[in-house]
C-alpha cells in the first residue's frame, strides 16, 4: 500500500485542530509521528487522502472521528501501581488522615484506569485495617471516550497487573478462563468504587473537588509550555490546601502560579 501524500499544509491544519480543541501541541519534528497514526485509518474509510480526512475533523457532525483522532495521536501506554513510591507516599498520606475523615482521590488523565484502580485497591486495603474512614471515593477522567469505555469494563492482560500482589489479584480480580485466558477482570466491588467521566484539561473546570490527593501523570507531554502551566493551575484548583499531586516522575517540576513544594520526585504538595 502506497504511502500517502501529506503535505506542510495538511500537518500545520491537523496540528491546529488537535491544539484548538485539545490541547495536543505538535511541532515541525512530529509531522511523520501524524502520517503514520493517520494514515491507515484514512484508508480504512476509503478516503483519497489527508484532505479529505482534514474536512471530517473540521465537521462538527463528525465529533466521533474526531474523537477517533485523538485517540490515535495519544498513546495510552500504562500499567497497575506504576512509580510505586508514589503508592507508598500515597498509604502514608492517607493513613495520617485518620479513619474518620472521608477520602476524595482525582485521577485527571485516567486513560484505562490502572491507575485509578491501582489507587483504589489500595484504599479498600487501608478501609478494611481500619486506617481510613469507609467513606472513600475515586474521580476518574479522560478525553478519550474509547479509553474510558475500556476501562468501565475493567478487563487487563495479566501482564497489565504484573506488579500488584497475589493477595490482592486474589481479593480484587477475577481470571479469565478459556477465550478469555490471559485476561484479569476488576471485580465490581472495586469497580464501583471509581466514577469515571469524560473531561477536556484544556477547557474550564467546573463542580470538581476539592480533592485531597490529585494524579495528572503522563499527560503533560502532549501540551506545549503555556498549556502545560495552565492546565496545572487549573486542575490544582480543585485541590485541598495541603493536598498531595503527583505528576509523572520523569516530567519534573512544572511552572505554575499556585504555590506547591516538592516531596519526592513526581509528587508536591499545595501550600496554600
Amino acid at each position: 500500500m502506497s504511502a500517502l501524500p501529506f503535505s506542510d499544509r495538511e500537518f500545520k491544519k491537523i496540528s491546529d485542530l488537535m491544539y484548538e480543541a485539545a490541547g495536543l501541541s505538535y511541532n515541525d519534528s512530529k509531522k511523520s509521528l501524524i502520517h503514520s497514526r493517520l494514515s491507515s485509518r484514512i484508508q480504512k474509510l476509503g478516503l483519497e487522502g489527508f484532505a479529505d480526512y482534514i474536512a471530517i475533523l473540521e465537521d462538527e457532525s463528525e465529533a466521533a472521528e474526531f474523537q477517533m483522532a485523538v485517540d490515535l495521536l495519544t498513546t495510552n501506554e500504562t500499567y497497575f501501581f506504576r512509580e510505586p513510591k508514589h503508592y507508598d507516599l500515597l498509604q502514608q498520606e492517607l493513613a495520617g488522615l485518620g479513619n474518620k475523615a472521608p477520602i476524595s482521590i482525582w485521577s485527571a488523565a485516567s486513560s484505562f484506569g490502572d491507575e485509578a484502580y491501582s489507587t483504589a485497591m489500595l484504599l479498600a486495603d487501608m478501609q478494611v485495617m481500619g486506617k481510613i474512614s469507609p467513606d472513600w471515593s475515586i474521580l476518574a477522567t479522560d478525553i478519550s471516550h474509547r479509553v474510558l469505555l475500556s476501562a468501565k469494563e475493567a478487563v487487563y492482560p495479566e501482564d497489565r497487573l504484573r506488579a500488584v500482589s497475589p493477595e490482592r489479584l486474589r481479593r480484587y480480580c477475577l481470571r479469565g478462563e478459556g477465550e478469555s485466558e490471559g485476561q484479569v477482570q476488576i471485580q465490581d466491588k472495586l469497580r464501583s468504587r471509581v466514577q469515571f467521566g469524560q473531561l477536556n484539561l484544556c477547557k474550564p473546570i467546573d463542580g470538581l473537588g476539592p480533592f485531597d490527593v490529585i494524579f495528572l501523570r503522563n499527560v503533560l507531554i502532549y501540551f506545549d509550555p503555556p498549556t502545560k502551566s495552565a492546565v496545572v493551575d487549573r486542575v490544582l484548583a480543585a485541590l485541598k490546601p495541603g493536598g498531595l499531586f503527583f505528576l509523572g516522575t520523569a516530567e519534573g517540576r512544572v511552572p505554575c502560579s499556585t504555590p506547591i513544594t516538592t516531596v519526592i520526585p513526581g509528587a508536591f504538595r499545595k501550600t496554600a
